[in-house]
């Protein structure tokens, strides 16, 4: 009899720790809904043009828009990847060039078919970069080979002469329709919309037989690989997504900014800032780099006003005290916050 209480008892313990979580996902699911809708309909009844705050949650959304991709790469793969500013800085310059030449000759603003480009192009070169890089380096080799990656791609812009424009590169703005003014609205509206596709597509190929391919890698993979899994196939596709995205954001960025140079969309901070993020907000979670890219960038929005040339070091020390006490990042306090309501029941 003692055998079967047990037993009955891990059961019980099984059901409600399924319950439990399956609360803690529609809280932060609510919680997500709620963020989309607050968002989504800020600029009705707040000016983000002349604000100061919608130049903030523009950038905000840039970085969302980076750190996902390399969640899924580095978060949900394990793969360490430190290329990320150079497919941003591949998808800026493919935008900026198509658009300065005029190749696509229909004169839009936000481009679409400049937009799409401007993945497609970085992930063509994560695909030329990754199947030997992945079929060969592991670990922190694979992250030396990415990050060496980035260096030759920013010397060839840097080198591109008339091409790429060189170090000046390529201003934008005699390229702008004769018809369209600059207004901070459209790119709060483009940054904010592609920031909620990369993250549903994020969701849903996590969730997928894709996601389990990709767990299963980084847990072991000689495990996955004994069992079926495609290893070499499946890191590529997830390094290919994530440079897909970066590059995206890099067009959004190009448009902003109307003028881009390496020194403006290839630059460490789109490596390590997006790294950043995802460490803390909780690596391989769907909502952990939106929470990380809103407090580092909030730090270094704040940083920048009241401590001049300090700001990183404040976002290093935030980053230090998470590792040492909330190694799973913020999102991993929904799993050690206590289950009350559990405990009542235990004692009654």
């Amino acid at each position: 009899m003692g055998g079967i209480e047990r037993i009955e008892s891990a059961d019980v313990r099984l059901v409600a720790g399924t319950k439990g979580l399956n609360k803690r996902k529609l809280i932060w699911a609510g919680l997500g809904v709620l963020a989309v809708v607050f968002f989504g309909t800020l600029p009705f009844y707040y000016d983000v043009h002349n604000g100061q705050y919608g130049v903030f949650f523009f950038n905000v959304f840039v970085y969302a828009i980076v750190a996902q991709g390399w969640n899924l790469i580095g978060g949900y793969t394990g793969q360490i990847s430190l290329g990320q500013n150079a497919f941003f800085g591949i998808g800026a310059y493919t935008m900026a060039l198509l658009w300065f030449n005029d190749v696509t000759k229909t004169g839009y603003y936000f481009d679409p078919v400049l937009m799409i480009a401007s993945a497609v192009a970085p992930a063509i070169v994560a695909v030329l970069v990754g199947l030997p890089l992945l079929s060969r380096l592991r670990g922190d080799y694979f992250a030396f080979g990415t990050l060496g990656m980035g260096m030759i791609v920013t010397v060839l812009f840097i080198n591109g002469g008339y091409f790429t424009g060189g170090a000046e590169g390529r201003m934008l703005v005699s390229k702008m329709p004769p018809d369209v003014v600059f207004n901070l609205r459209t790119h709060y509206w483009v940054a904010f919309l592609v920031a909620v596709l990369v993250t549903l597509v994020v969701y849903f190929l996590t969730s997928s037989r894709v996601g389990l391919a990709l767990k299963a890698i980084r847990e072991d993979e000689v495990a996955a690989a004994s069992h079926g899994v495609n290893v070499l196939k499946y890191k590529v596709i997830a390094f290919a997504v994530g440079a897909s995205t970066a590059g995206v954001a890099g067009s959004i960025y190009g448009y902003y900014l109307l003028q881009v140079t390496p020194s403006n969309v290839l630059t460490q901070n789109w490596l390590f800032y997006p790294i950043l993020m995802v460490v803390l907000g909780g690596t391989g979670t769907i909502l952990g780099p939106w929470v990380g890219a809103f407090l580092i960038y909030l730090l270094s929005w704040y940083g920048d006003q009241y401590f001049t040339g300090y700001s990183p070091i404040l976002s290093g020390v935030v980053i230090i005290l998470v590792m040492l006490f909330l190694p799973s990042g913020i999102m991993g306090l929904g799993q050690k916050v206590p289950d009350w309501g559990k405990r009542v029941r235990g004692s009654g």
